[in-house]
């Protein structure tokens, strides 16, 4: 049988076309640079959005797009089952949502809070979240604005699971979702430890580039090794010593901490010669050789945790 121009897929169950699957309306409240960015993600998949912000010529460009603008916080969260906050501090969040709970303007919602801080307050957040009738998942954005809506970027999700089960497709839409488990400032601690380690390997390139450009070696050239170096050796040693923390035991027979502050000592020479400021390498031999005075100097470099956590967690 021939098909003409105007057929349309038929559904089995019920003859009639087959529509597009609905997307899922959500309500993003907040619309600073990542604010617009996780409304733009969700635009670019279809789905309705509905924005609020304090400064509503902020909302412009979405409105362009076809989102919805709402005239305030109460008609916003109306108007979708699924919250997405991202607004400056948790003090800014209770300034929009504490007004609405009196008319139970939460009850039934799933609140999803983007907005950064620490994680006694998504914990505190959670309580009132549960309190008010809305199930709560806490979230941190490991990328910038511009990464929002690629899905190699993580976005971490902690709190309720039948929250993250049931918006998975939606969250999706942002990035890659992880649900790091339960408890709701999971996310947030994740989120303060990997930017930890970023911080600490930018400046450790940065301190590595400074060094080989003095020589005439060029950013670009030093950094495709270094990203083999990292890829490689870097990863395996991570891979190595997570199982040593997790057991509280330090086997050096890869190298001591008594052999990294040798081979630390090489690097500050060559960087005092070359004029390149030391403060990094010299923290991190300080720390060292506090690890060896406290009897780890035999143990492996994953040793040198046991001086970095607090007494309590020795």
């Amino acid at each position: 049988m021939n098909a003409d121009s105007n057929s349309r897929p038929v559904n089995a169950d019920n003859n009639s076309p087959a529509a597009t699957p609905a997307r899922t309306p959500v309500t993003v409240i907040g619309l600073g640079l990542m604010g617009s960015a996780l409304a733009s993600a969700l635009l670019d998949r279809g789905h309705p959005v509905t924005v609020w912000n304090r400064s509503p010529e902020k909302a412009k460009p979405l409105a362009d797009r076809g989102a919805r603008v709402a005239g305030t916080p109460a008609d916003a969260v109306a108007a979708s089952g699924l919250v997405l906050a991202c607004v400056l501090d948790y003090d800014a969040l209770h300034t929009v949502l504490d007004p609405l709970v009196e008319a139970g303007a939460l009850t039934g919602k799933a609140l999803v809070n983007l907005t950064s801080g620490a994680p006694e307050q998504a914990e505190a957040m959670a309580a009132w979240a549960e309190e008010h009738g809305a199930g709560y998942l806490d979230g941190g954005i490991m990328t910038t604005p511009p990464g929002v809506g690629n899905p190699e970027m993580m976005f971490l999700y902690s709190g309720s699971e039948d929250v993250f089960t049931a918006h998975r497709p939606v969250l999706a839409a942002l990035g890659d979702p992880l649900h790091l488990g339960s408890a709701p400032g999971l996310a947030s601690l994740y989120d303060s430890a990997l930017l930890g380690l970023m911080w600490a390997a930018f400046t450790g390139w940065l301190h590595g580039t400074a060094l080989v450009t003095a020589d005439g070696t060029s950013a670009r050239d030093f950094t495709r090794v270094a990203l083999r170096w990292l890829n490689g050796a870097v990863s395996l040693f991570l891979t190595t010593y997570a199982p040593q923390v997790d057991a509280g035991r330090y086997p050096g027979d890869d190298a001591t901490v008594d052999v990294q502050i040798a081979a630390i000592g090489h690097l500050i020479h060559a960087a005092e010669a070359r004029g390149v400021d030391n403060a990094l390498p010299e923290l991190i031999r300080s720390t060292m050789r506090r690890a060896a005075d406290a009897g780890h100097g035999s143990d492996s470099y994953a040793g040198v945790i046991e001086v970095l956590r607090g007494p309590s967690a020795r």
